[in-house]
């Protein structure tokens, strides 16, 4: 066992595969970040306790779970959040109907409550099996009830759970060799920041990212995107980011990745004049590159062999095929002002009649084959985009389908074609064991009620996201899509709009809160958004949590879904108010909400200076907050700020400040840092 980092070990056995996620990284080990946590200095498991061998079929591994332990992570898991007792096959796949491990963004990575973390360093459909079998002759001394004969499925087969020690099994096909990672604690959540910082450290986007985005019809043309985005700033509409869809492309599955001139004339004059009015535009595309790209001939010899929707499939794993692909996104687009992409279908898809996917069997020129590929294409994908903004010097976030192991550091949000909203909560609540970040965005509703309760659920998110593809108008003027094609409007928009407008005036409220959040997750790799178990390991009353979450080190956001006006929410231990009212709840104990349709259940810990700025209608690159504190508590306790450009890459070099805010009997305001400019002004302290 090989020591390679504060808290972090390696065990090996074989000769590992050429490709792996770890041997294709680009980010650095956050070492600095991870000498400043507390450390034992024992690994979790000892030698004697892994079992590590090669077999005709793989790699087979075997490590210890206790009886008390559960299991959490497998990159963005939508059907369960404690995987206890489950079979996970780490498999991209768009359309994950069952609880098997396929994912947009699987990652062979988990932590147990015991406080630990294991990374299986490999790109291919590794199986863990989570506890879900005894070794021969383990029931043979325990007592065995007799049970009534089953008369129904269920009562013959129902899931029984594996009772006392146990072990994780893990099966790698084709591979002869593999590195396996343990991350030590001593909490669950401080292992997932190690594995965070061993990826390199969470990403921190720009601040115009954490406000509102909005995704154009796809049919739009360059007066149908005038209209909305001068529409949205004479309604007070607050929103920083415009989204074109396939459309403003000559050809789109496969792509061209040129500008459609016949439906956009003259689209840099449109561009400048969003820019003027300060959005921020991100185009939809996908990696596949059409013939008539100008790409194609040059990166005919850097693809694999089988097209997909008529277009190369590039290996982006090459130095060759990622320049060409970078610089023609940095010279046509970037340069250009172009804030961030939409990276689309680069998850596969096995059931559905367009399948956007190659075959498991596929080469590519780097010596992946299919099955790696489609596992690594997602990070590979982000890091091609991500480099024109590192030559330029400007932050991005953009959104992707699919993504994988040590992806922290890519400013880049999962989102997904699948629509139940449970589930997209779900994902909220999964993606921080993982270093991902997941978008529950708002695509479609079935009615006002249905709109406002997603709408809720996206503000306090990482990413606040209307995706109206389907729709010319707004959805607050009309939810149907037939009827909003048809420009038939609800008769009371206005007070549809006014409902959407306050929540979007909140999450614009939020941005300073949050910013210090993913400062926190870049410096330390403590996640932004992440189950209440992670910060509560102890409680057993949060492990199957599935529908609540921490926004932060402070909130506790647990949405209601549509048709319900109320719900049960578990406030763990401590004291808690509530962010509406400022009134008291004691935790350990599950309470009953019904805030009515025009909020959700959040909740603030008890002794919180909670930063909440004026809400700006977009986030300029000279945006200066004017911020009030709100004290939840009288003896609330320290919290900071983070402050800095914005936009650029200059924090890197420390060019930023934290800004300690605290309380003795009056407010107190310490900034401390590099950074010469103002990012916030503090203008007063209330209690709530």
């Amino acid at each position: 066992m090989e020591k390679i980092a504060n808290g972090i070990w390696k065990m090996s056995v074989g000769i590992p595969e050429m490709h792996t996620p770890v041997s294709m990284r680009e980010s650095s080990i956050h070492k600095a970040a991870l000498d400043k946590l507390d450390c034992s200095g024992r690994a979790p498991f000892s030698d004697h306790d892994i079992l590590m061998k090669t077999t005709p079929r793989g790699v087979y591994i075997e490590l210890p779970l206790k009886a008390t332990e559960h299991i959490y992570g497998f990159g963005l898991q939508l059907h369960r959040t404690d995987h206890t007792g489950r079979k996970k096959v780490i498999r991209v796949n768009s359309d994950p109907v069952a609880d098997t491990g396929d994912s947009h963004a699987p990652v062979p990575f988990y932590v147990s409550t015991a406080g630990y973390g294991v990374f299986v360093d490999t790109a291919r459909y590794a199986t863990f099996y989570c506890g879900t079998n005894l070794r021969k002759g383990d029931s043979e001394d325990k007592k065995h009830e007799n049970k009534a004969i089953g008369t129904s499925e269920i009562e013959l087969y129902g899931y029984q759970e594996t009772e006392g020690d146990r072990s994780v099994v893990v099966d790698v096909p084709t591979a002869q060799g593999i590195d396996v990672y343990l991350f030590e604690g001593p909490t669950l959540v401080e292992a997932v920041q190690r594995y965070n910082l061993f990826s390199g450290g969470g990403c921190l986007p720009p601040m115009w990212g954490l406000g509102m985005w909005y995704r154009a019809y796809s049919a739009a043309k360059r007066e149908d995107v005038m209209r909305l985005a001068e529409g949205f700033r004479k309604d007070n509409m607050p929103v920083d980011v415009f989204g074109f869809e396939p459309g403003w492309q000559t050809k789109a599955y496969s792509c061209s990745f040129v500008w459609d001139e016949g439906r956009f004339p003259q689209h840099e004059d449109m561009l400048n004049k969003l820019y003027q009015m300060d959005y921020r535009v991100n185009l939809w595309e996908h990696v596949f590159v059409h013939p008539s790209s100008p790409m194609y001939k040059r990166l005919i010899p850097h693809s694999g062999d089988y097209e997909v929707w008529e277009g190369l499939v590039p290996d982006l794993s090459i130095p060759d095929a990622k320049k060409i692909f970078a610089e023609h996104h940095l010279k046509e687009f970037v340069e250009k002002g172009i804030a961030g992409f939409k990276l689309d279908e680069c998850d596969s898809s096995d059931y559905v009649h367009s399948n956007w996917s190659f075959p498991d069997t596929t080469m590519f020129p780097s010596g992946m084959d299919g099955e790696q590929m489609h596992n690594q294409i997602g990070t590979l994908y982000q890091s091609a985009i991500q480099a024109p903004f590192e030559e330029v010097g400007r932050r991005t976030l953009s959104q992707v389908r699919a993504s994988g192991a040590l992806a922290a550091p890519f400013p880049f949000v999962l989102y997904s074609d699948l629509y139940d909203h449970k589930v997209f909560i779900r994902g909220v609540v999964n993606a921080g064991f993982s270093g991902l970040l997941w978008s529950p965005e708002v695509r479609q509703a079935t009615s006002p009620e249905d709109l406002i309760r997603r709408i809720q659920t996206a503000v306090f998110s990482p990413m606040a996201l209307l995706n109206c593809w389907r729709i010319p108008n707004p959805p607050w003027m009309q939810v149907d899509r037939e009827l909003n094609i048809r420009g038939v409007f609800h008769e009371n928009v206005e007070e549809i709009r006014g409902i959407c407008r306050n929540l979007f005036e909140i999450r614009m409220s939020l941005i300073p809160y949050l910013y210090a959040s993913y400062a926190k997750y870049n410096q330390d790799g403590l996640p932004p958004f992440r189950a209440l178990v992670m910060d509560y390991p102890d409680d057993p009353n949060t492990y199957s949590i599935d529908d609540a979450y921490m926004m932060g080190n402070d909130i506790l956001v647990a949405p209601i879904i549509t048709g319900t006006t109320e719900r049960n929410v578990y406030l763990p231990v401590g004291e808690w108010r509530c962010f509406w009212t400022g009134k008291a709840y004691t935790g350990g104990q599950t309470y009953p909400f019904a805030p009515g349709l025009e909020k959700i259940p959040v909740f603030v810990k008890e002794g919180t200076l909670l930063p909440l700025a004026k809400p700006l209608q977009n986030i300029s690159d000279d945006a200066v907050f004017d911020v009030t504190v709100i004290r939840f508590g009288e003896t609330p306790k320290e919290t900071y700020l983070y402050e800095d450009d914005g936009k650029s890459f200059e924090y890197r070099d420390g060019s930023y400040n934290w800004i300690k805010l605290s309380w003795n009997g009056s407010l107190q305001i310490e900034r401390n840092g590099n950074y010469q400019g103002i990012t916030y002004r503090i203008t007063g302290c209330e209690i709530r």
